[in-house]
């Protein structure tokens, strides 16, 4: 998916840095993407997040807080209000683009974040939260033994996930007086509050409470064993999924979470992550499936190979053909499965193949047909199964011609 590198004022007058994610089509929405605490918009939750969103044809910014990432100003002089502040800037930002916010995705701190500022944002119609307290002054017990020293010196230096950061007696007091479950029951937006039972940062009575307060629409969802960051591609994949499939029904998209940008007749595929091999296919404007490698070959295995992905036309094909065969003959065939594997073989190996030493790839088709069938229907049937197009197509003579876009 596109993405535009932007930066807008935040709360200090200084510029934050964003990622505008855009759809390959038209925007049919706008939405905010606020980070977890001390993290940034480049983790791999905000950025499959994002791009899952963007694929059903909602654009996502996500920016860096102020003092984090690659944004400006200082974060030891930032608290729970100031990213309140940087929310609602983005969100001004946006709507002087011509694309008012209609969804708020926040993660941990960011998903308390959200709620306090939603009902500042007339044009938000749904909220997400992952991982969220539903008492922002939950982050404070990161801070461990710091926090006598915090309210005594003033400020202290305290590690988070292996970085320092400054952290102030202002801040302490700011998020002390920060009421989240007020804010939450008057909010008047759909909510989706996702939560892993075993998250160990943010425990999951958070989210009870959280949807406790929240007046309907509402919705919940487990995230299971994922981590607190999800760290892991296939939770960041199915919380993206989750929220794809449930935003479109509340921001009122065309189709719900239906991937958009390829027209009618093309195949488009689009890589996900330049550091792995996962890939987005849109097939027009209706179809989405993934594509990805297996984990030994540096891949995450949430899709089929392109192998698999060919095994599956030839596959569907020969199914679809023989029931369309038996459907006109009227023949009582009750069901049809068809196993494919594909192989690389010597061509010497191969019993209708020239002779060579060259290797030549072989999918063996194992087809089973259930049903009260006489030997003439079944084998007439199997044979059917060579007329398949994809079949004759695999077989037949095929050009490939590469453009440049």
């Amino acid at each position: 998916m596109p993405t535009e590198q932007l930066t807008f004022k935040g709360h200090s007058g200084e510029d934050l840095s964003a990622r505008f994610d855009t759809p390959n089509g038209p925007i049919l929405a706008s939405a905010i993407f606020a980070h977890c605490f001390t993290c940034s918009k480049d983790i791999l939750a905000a950025k499959r997040i994002s791009q899952r969103l963007a694929s059903a044809g909602i654009a996502v910014l996500r920016f860096d807080f102020t003092g984090l990432g690659h944004s400006q100003g200082e974060f030891a002089n930032t608290h729970f209000s100031s990213n309140i502040e940087d929310l609602r800037l983005a969100a001004e930002f946006l709507a002087s683009r011509s694309n008012p916010v209609g969804l708020l995705v926040g993660h941990s701190l960011g998903g308390a974040a959200v709620l306090k500022v939603a009902a500042e944002i007339p044009t938000v119609k749904a909220v997400v939260t992952i991982g969220a307290p539903s008492n922002p002054e939950h982050v404070v017990a990161n801070f461990g033994c710091h926090i006598d020293e915090i309210r005594e010196k003033g400020e202290a230096e305290v590690n988070l996930a292996g970085r320092g950061f400054t952290i102030k007696k202002e801040f302490l007091d700011d998020i002390a007086s920060a009421k989240l479950l007020p804010a939450v029951a008057s909010m008047k937006k759909a909510l989706l509050v996702l939560h892993a039972p075993l998250d160990a940062t943010v425990s999951i009575d958070n989210a009870a409470e959280i949807f406790t307060a929240a007046k309907h629409p509402k919705s919940f969802v487990t995230l299971d064993n994922a981590d607190h960051l999800l760290t892991a591609a296939d939770d960041a994949e199915y919380a993206a999924s989750v929220i794809g499939a449930w935003a479109s029904r509340y921001l009122d998209l065309p189709k719900p979470a239906a991937p958009i940008g390829a027209p009618e007749g093309i195949v488009r595929v689009n890589e996900v992550d330049p550091n792995g091999f996962k890939q987005d296919i849109n097939a027009g404007p209706k179809h989405h499936l993934l594509a990805d490698e297996p984990l030994a070959y540096g891949g995450t295995d949430l899709g089929l190979t392109p192998y698999q992905l060919l095994s599956a036309g030839l596959g569907a094909c020969t199914s679809m053909t023989i029931r369309m065969y038996a459907r006109r003959k009227k023949w009582p065939l009750d069901h049809v499965s068809v196993d494919v594997t594909h192989d690389k073989i010597h061509s010497i190996d191969c019993v209708h193949c020239e002779r060579g030493e060259h290797k030549i790839d072989q999918f063996r088709r194992v087809i089973t047909l259930e049903g009260d069938l006489d030997d003439d229907q079944f084998n007439r049937l199997m044979s059917i199964a060579d007329r398949c197009p994809v079949h004759q197509t695999l077989e037949g003579e095929i050009e490939i011609v590469t453009e440049r876009a």
